[in-house]
């Protein structure tokens, strides 16, 4: 799967749970939903850009990525 479907993927679930004022348990919501939905291949890709750039990420969904790694 290509890098920037992933982001997209990972912004989307982030748009869904940045409802949640806490942005704690935001992040966790993020983490565990990209823990239970996604290959691993696709975890370790989008760790591999959060770590090397993770510019296009929004904040949450790279407090989630990074909460994976």
């Amino acid at each position: 799967m290509k890098t920037e479907r992933l982001i997209k993927m990972a912004n989307d679930i982030s748009n869904f749970f940045n409802a949640d004022p806490d942005k704690q348990v935001a992040a966790e919501g993020v983490k565990n939903h990209i823990l239970r939905s996604w290959d691993p291949r696709m975890r370790a890709a989008i760790i591999e850009y959060c770590q090397k750039d993770g510019a296009e990420l929004s904040d949450l969904a790279k407090a989630a990525v990074q909460k994976l790694s």
